[in-house]
């Protein structure tokens, strides 16, 4: 199948804003609760009417201190309350918001300011104030400064307490559907970033379409309040459609600033979220942990039974629902029932135990993967899309999920392959071009539809399968073509990697780089007994390159002998985005890689 077309289900409003759904529902429901904020420790509550209030005394502040209609500021920050509050205060009198990632390097940040020319920035405490200070001579457009941890909204409250609130309504109701939200910055892989420009409507269609189709799953039982912990960056296009379309679907919202497990867990376990949506690597820690735990208290034979059990049932099941199949069997909906007691109901309580669905993208997730977390009773919806698509563009449907798959458009979306099998896109949620490039605009926009620059094919339910990016295929010197992004994620399967990498362009053959995950290598030495190692120490033991010989080895099977990694090393280290080695977003930078590592790359070419 070449192209297929979902059929919208919402359209965007012919006037108005983001921010209009703020007030309209604190109109309707008042007292509903609209929010979850961290205090002291604690959750506390937040109305549909507190919320309101709240963003309407940070609109009048924003007035008095020089924010005009039209304006772009820039908020640099982790995901947080306050980010939300600035998001909707900004929208309400007008402004563009140009959201940076926290841990973007000063050049970077200089970048991004310039370019939008950004007339005030909200940053989260003090360090992001001296990154900008140490550019701002070269930031003539810059005029003011909010710190959040120096109380800037407390600062902005006092400041607008003389201004009526008809004056912010005014530059409310001047918002259009096509007037300009957001301009977020792709996360560069290759080059400079650019300023992806974003409308009120992109985001209204986006997230209108997606609350209409899959809305049954936000809740985890008939009825219940449907409530979601954003620990995503709100500075990725992902978490800020989690953002909006959780305040349009009154979906109960809460903020989570770390994404590692010893701050994520205990607030994941106190919130109770009924769904969540995450990357992929998080269901991957999720699952890792829960093994390493079955394996320190002796019960992994039992957990990998389980874990297959879990994969078959919901194999089964996923046939059944396709009508290819009767289903599981008797026995293995009895092995089924007895692991939910005894595996199950554990993975679910680490993710709060309310959670019944989730969503992921930014990468590929493996097909077994989800297998396993859909038969644990957790059914995660895979997605994809881009910043030019304002976040997903397609996602498996709940009554059809196909794992392995991004499922098929999500409504009012049409993806149709080209004849080099690039995935084009065309919709409502596609971008209105790059801000001052209208070079790379054109060479991404055609007539409405956007060029992706990954590579996918459409089975013949619509289902959508990527297989790679056109940037990223690899020639070897024979001339043999290589997407190396399948080899990659199936080395990453395994426990102990952290990040792969593969390389070969002008080469004779196929290798790779990879490093580890210190959590699971530390619990794989205790387990066997073995002494802690330096890192250098580490990637000569010869046990531990068996069981990433058993990775490649496991990815090999995938593609013919060609195209099959020949030779790996392993590295001491792991890519950083401190290192320019990765986006803010985590994929890998290929060229910079290549050329921090020239020499591992090399050796693994000698003869």
């Amino acid at each position: 199948m070449r192209e297929f077309t979902s059929p919208p289900v919402a359209s965007a409003p012919p006037v108005g804003g983001l921010a209009d759904v703020v007030f309209d529902h604190a109109l309707e429901d008042p007292l509903r609760i609209a929010l979850g904020r961290k205090v002291d420790g604690q959750w506390r509550d937040v109305t549909s009417a507190e919320f309101r209030d709240e963003i309407l005394a940070l609109a009048k502040g924003l007035l008095a201190q020089g924010v005009r209609f039209g304006d772009r500021v820039a908020i640099m920050s982790r995901t947080r309350y306050e980010w939300t509050l600035f998001d909707f205060a900004l929208w309400s009198v007008g402004a563009q918001v140009v959201p940076i990632y926290p841990t973007s390097s000063a050049e970077q940040v200089f970048w991004m300011l310039y370019d939008a020319e950004v007339s005030a920035c909200v940053v989260e405490h003090e360090d992001h104030s001296m990154t900008i200070g140490s550019v701002i001579d070269r930031l003539p457009a810059l005029r003011r400064l909010w710190q959040l941890d120096s109380d800037a909204v407390g600062e902005l409250r006092a400041a607008g307490e003389h201004i009526d609130d008809e004056v912010v309504h005014r530059h409310r109701r001047a918002v259009m559907p096509d007037s300009v939200a957001t301009v977020i910055y792709t996360s560069g892989t290759t080059g400079r970033p650019k300023g992806c420009v974003l409308s009120h409507a992109n985001f209204m269609y986006e997230a209108d379409n997606v609350i209409t189709r899959w809305e049954p799953v936000f809740h985890s039982k008939r009825g219940d309040e449907a409530s979601t912990l954003l620990f995503l960056p709100l500075a990725h296009v992902f978490g800020r459609m989690v953002e909006v379309a959780a305040v349009r679907g009154r979906v109960k919202l809460g903020h989570q600033p770390n994404l590692n497990a010893a701050a994520l867990l205990p607030d994941l376990a106190a919130f109770r979220p009924s769904f969540i949506l995450a990357v992929p690597y998080i269901f991957e820690k999720v699952f890792n942990a829960a093994r390493r735990k079955a394996e320190n208290d002796g019960k992994i034979g039992p957990f990998d039974k389980a874990v297959e059990v879990a994969v078959k049932y919901w194999d089964a099941m996923e046939h059944k629902a396709f009508g290819t199949g009767p289903g599981p069997s008797a026995a293995l909906r009895v092995q089924h029932q007895l692991f939910d007691k005894l595996v199950y109901s554990k993975v679910r309580a680490a993710m709060g135990g309310r959670v019944r669905h989730a969503m992921s993208g930014g990468s590929g997730m493996d097909r077994r993967l989800g297998l396993f977390f859909a038969g644990a009773g957790v059914l995660i919806f895979e997605g994809y899309g881009l910043t030019e698509s304002t976040a997903a563009a397609t996602a498996n449907p709940p009554e059809q999920t196909r794992f392995g798959t991004v499922g098929r458009p999500i409504p009012g979306t049409t993806v149709h392959i080209a004849d080099d099998s690039e995935v084009w896109l065309h919709g409502g949620h596609v971008f209105q071009g790059y801000l001052g490039n209208p070079k790379a605009t054109n060479e991404t926009l055609h007539d409405g539809w956007l060029a992706t620059g990954d590579l996918g094919h459409l089975d013949e339910d619509g289902y959508l399968t990527i297989t790679g990016r056109k940037k990223e295929i690899l020639v070897t010197s024979g001339g043999k073509s290589v997407s190396p992004s399948q080899l990659e994620e199936r080395v990453r399967d395994h426990p102990l990697v952290a990040q792969c990498i593969v390389v070969g362009n002008d080469r004779p053959y196929i290798a790779a780089l990879v490093t580890l995950d210190a959590d699971s290598v530390d619990h794989w030495l205790n387990m066997r007994a073995k002494p802690k190692l330096s890192p250098t120490d580490l990637v000569r033991d010869p046990d531990l390159e068996t069981e990433i010989r058993r990775a490649v080895v496991a990815a090999n099977t995938l593609v013919s002998q060609a195209e099959s990694i020949r030779t790996f090393r392993i590295l001491a280290h792991q890519f950083s985005e401190e290192q320019g080695l990765l986006t803010p977003s985590l994929k890998l930078k290929r060229k910079a890689i290549e050329q921090a590592y020239e020499a591992e790359v090399a050796a693994l070419y000698r003869a």
